[in-house]
């Protein structure tokens, strides 16, 4: 298991959630950090900002199915097959609001051939459920990015 609060994931061609950490500009752009990482399970963070709430002063619902998802494709990119979404479910139990920082634990559930399976729960910093995703996976014959987004390479 590879656990790190900092940028600095060692990188290996045959775990491609490794790869991922060096060129995903989403999960810079949300403030998004990876708290733990092993093949087929994720934990992920955010903190809430003020730009982060909607008209009513809560957490928009899409940064919280943003970093669900996040933590979901660190999940699924367990090996070196290229492994996006095919579908996936949020349901919301509780509001949060800027100040607040939120944990998404992804977990593969079953996983055979190209499809998966993969749960995560989003909890705030109390440890209280703020709402529970499900993600559909398959992997595709995609090449891996060879470096990392805007170093040259694909994006």
């Amino acid at each position: 298991m590879l656990e790190t609060r900092n940028p600095e994931i060692t990188r290996d061609e045959t775990w491609l959630a490794t790869i991922m950490a060096e060129t995903d500009r989403a999960k810079e752009a949300f403030g998004i950090e990876i708290a733990e990482l092993e093949r087929g399970r994720a934990v992920l963070t955010m903190e809430i900002t003020e730009a982060m709430v909607n008209g009513f002063g809560i957490t928009h619902g899409g940064l919280v199915f943003t970093l669900a998802d996040t933590a979901f494709a660190y999940a699924c990119n367990e090996d070196a097959t290229v492994t996006v979404a095919s579908g996936a479910d949020i349901t919301f139990a509780k509001a949060t609001h800027a100040g607040q920082t939120l944990t998404a634990t992804a977990e593969r559930r079953w996983r055979s051939g190209r499809n998966g399976l993969y749960d995560v729960s989003i909890v705030d910093e109390t440890g209280e459920t703020v709402a529970e995703f499900r993600g559909r996976s398959f992997g595709t014959s995609r090449p891996a990015p060879s470096t990392p987004a805007g170093a040259g390479g694909p994006a």
